[in-house]
This record gives structure tokens, C-alpha cells and sequence, in this order.
């Protein structure tokens, strides 16, 4: 009877969960799926992570090359996340080109990584106006099971944690670029900015960390993100129902908690790494 409810009904089978503050996978409202991160996943990439969020998994390999800069910012490289939503990852994204949900999530981790300032662009200049680093950041889905965003943030974080620079000195004869493989250079991060997603539902219940299949019924979304300081860095709310001021001020709490945790996962996961 309750497998031919969910079926039939399936708002109303969530709403008698949610009368009682639990939801059906068993969670609270406000809990977070289990999440498991491995770094240096990749080995053919300059840095590499692999994040499982309950069943969302998402690896992020980073590449970087030698560009010209652009002529107005001379000083500056870049940093270039593209999100990838292939078929294998769930039934409901086909072949063809990106899907309108991949292309939602580039432009959200491109806003993410300047309005945060994680990274000082400055620091990928090898040689004003002739050479920078550009970080071609790839994020790919291998299972998908809701809440892409916080799966991709944490996964771009711990590989740009993980990404390793060689050294590069140009030639004053050739005034070419040579790079020491030997000799490489961490990044370093300014800030760290951590995503936490909602789904809202009509009775104004907000549920963290939202299943796809939570998604699908939910009448709205939001995604606020902190940094590992406590300070609030951005929201995406992408339409859908209204969120009163006393849960939003709850959404950020809650996100400011969940920064603490990625921050401390992804230092456990560095440091089982280095040992």
C-alpha cells in the first residue's frame, strides 16, 4: 500500500513524513547525506578530487596550460569550470549538447569562483602580458542523485587544493616559456567557499541536501554560499516559492556549519594523502 501511495500520490506521501520532522529515506530535515572525498584521484591531471554525496558523485580533474592574457587585464590568468552531465549519470540527460541544468551549473560555479575570490588571479602570472596559467576545471557527473551544486563546489575546492603548478621560468634569450616538472608549486587559496542546497516545499519545509527525487516534487531551491571564515559569499535562489527572512536566516546557519565540515573533510583527506 505505501509503495502504490508514493506512486499515486507522491507529494502527499512526502507530506506525512515531513508532518513528522523525518523524511523517507529516514534524515532529518536539516541532515546531510554521507559524503566521501578522495583527492589525487586523477593522475594524468594537475590536481584531481572525487566527491560521493550519498549517491551523487561527481570527480573534478584540473588541467593546466600556458595562454596569453587578455590585453585589459595583462596580469590576470584564468580559471575555466565546465560541468558535464552525460548519460551514464542518470536516465533523464541524453547525448547531444550540454543540457540546460549543466549549463546553469557552469555559470553558478563561474560566479561562485569570482565572487568568492578564492583564487588571486594574479598569482597564475608567469610573465606580464605574454604568459599566464589557465586552470581548465572539468566537472563531471558519474551518478546522479539531486544536489549537483554542493557535490561540484567541494569537488572543484579539494582538487584545487590538490592542484600542483610547475615551475616556469622564461628564457631571456628565446623568450620562450620552460617549465620544471621536477620542481612544482602548490596553489594557494584565498578563500574557501562551500555550497549548501535547500529544496523548499509548498508548507515552506526546507530540506538540506535534497534527493533528485526530492527535487522533482520541491516548489523552489536555494543555494547559499559561505566561506570557512563564517561570511556569507552568495545566494542562488533560481526562482520557485518565496523563502521567509526567519528560514533564510536558517539556511545560512546551517550553511556556515556545513563549510566547517568540508573544510575539515578536505584537510583529513589532504593529509591521509600526504601520508
Amino acid at each position: 500500500m505505501a509503495t502504490q501511495f508514493k506512486i499515486a500520490q507522491p507529494v502527499e506521501y512526502y507530506k506525512k513524513f515531513l508532518e513528522q520532522d523525518v523524511r523517507p529515506d529516514g534524515r532529518e530535515l536539516g541532515e546531510v547525506r554521507p559524503t566521501v572525498l578522495s583527492v589525487g584521484s586523477i593522475s594524468s591531471a594537475d590536481g584531481s578530487a572525487l566527491v560521493k554525496l550519498g549517491n551523487t558523485t561527481v570527480v573534478c580533474g584540473i588541467k593546466a596550460e600556458l595562454t596569453t592574457p587578455k590585453s585589459e587585464s595583462p596580469e590576470h590568468g584564468f580559471l575555466v569550470p565546465n560541468v558535464d552531465l552525460p548519460p551514464l549519470c542518470s536516465p533523464k540527460f541524453k547525448p547531444g549538447p550540454p543540457c540546460e541544468q549543466a549549463q546553469a551549473a557552469c555559470v553558478f560555479m563561474d560566479k561562485l569562483v569570482k565572487n568568492s575570490n578564492c583564487i588571486d588571479l594574479q598569482t597564475l602570472c608567469i610573465e606580464k602580458g605574454k604568459y599566464v596559467w589557465v586552470l581548465y576545471c572539468d566537472l563531471m557527473c558519474l551518478d546522479y542523485d539531486g544536489n549537483l551544486l554542493d557535490a561540484c563546489v567541494v569537488a572543484l575546492l579539494a582538487a584545487l587544493r590538490n592542484l600542483l603548478l610547475p615551475t616556469v621560468t622564461v628564457n631571456e634569450e628565446s623568450g620562450l616559456a620552460e617549465a620544471d616538472l621536477e620542481k612544482t608549486v602548490s596553489l594557494v587559496l584565498q578563500h574557501q567557499p562551500v555550497a549548501t542546497s535547500f529544496s523548499i516545499f509548498k508548507n515552506s519545509v526546507l530540506l538540506v541536501d535534497p534527493t533528485v527525487e526530492e527535487e522533482s516534487l520541491s516548489s523552489g531551491s536555494i543555494t547559499v554560499v559561505t566561506l570557512q571564515d563564517g561570511s556569507l559569499c552568495m545566494i542562488n535562489k533560481p526562482g520557485g516559492s518565496c523563502v521567509a527572512d526567519s528560514a533564510l536566516s536558517d539556511c545560512i546557519s546551517r550553511s556556515t556549519l556545513r563549510t566547517k565540515e568540508v573544510c575539515r573533510l578536505i584537510e583529513d583527506s589532504l593529509h591521509s594523502l600526504d601520508r
